[in-house]
């Protein structure tokens, strides 16, 4: 009952502040996404989810460089604001759901973002299970994770707890957080 509740809690707070979110915070998200894709090289025929898609700020990045993205969330206000930046997109889907228990098939995508999505969770080692079960063998996970919900033992131990071989792991004054990127183990 107790991670029910937080996840009201997130919901609301995010359909309360969907109007404003990027001018409280695309700054912050824009950092977090460069310095991810600074280290990725995404192919052309990928599936992407964007977990917590939030109002899909890491759509322009990479649509045009992949097949397809999936944006995921669960707040419907933040979906419509990310509704209006995906218009000229025409290869990304919006889909409201709960990134713990989403309805995608096992090893579904080649790269997962989970930008500003794990300390909204209650269960972040929950929600990367989920996330590692809808990727594909040796997929992609960027997972970031705030410096003041996690220390950096503590994320990367979290991230290794979810068996996620972290290949870089990226901060710096201008981030608020720690920017894992991340490889799935074969299974």
């Amino acid at each position: 009952m107790a991670e029910w509740k937080k996840k009201r809690q997130t919901m609301r707070h995010y359909d309360q502040s969907a109007h404003v979110y990027d001018t409280q915070y695309s700054e912050e998200q824009e950092a977090k996404m460069k310095a991810a894709l600074s280290s990725l090289k995404l192919r052309s025929n990928s599936f992407v989810l964007d977990a917590g898609c939030g109002t899909g700020l890491l759509f322009p990045h990479i649509a045009k460089t992949v097949k397809e993205v999936v944006g995921l969330d669960f707040s419907s206000r933040i979906l419509q604001e990310a509704k209006k930046r995906t218009k000229q997109l025409s290869n990304t889907a919006l889909l409201r759901a709960d990134a713990d228990q989403t309805p995608f098939q096992r090893q579904t995508f080649d790269a997962v973002f989970a930008v500003t999505l794990l300390q909204n969770t209650p269960n972040p080692l929950h929600t990367l299970e989920e996330i590692i079960r809808v990727s594909r063998n040796r997929a992609v996970v960027v997972a970031t994770g705030l410096k003041k919900e996690f220390t950096q033992r503590s994320f990367t131990k979290l991230l290794r707890q979810a068996k996620l071989n972290i290949k870089k792991l990226k901060t710096n004054g201008k981030l608020k957080g720690y920017v894992a990127i991340c490889t799935k183990n074969s299974t």
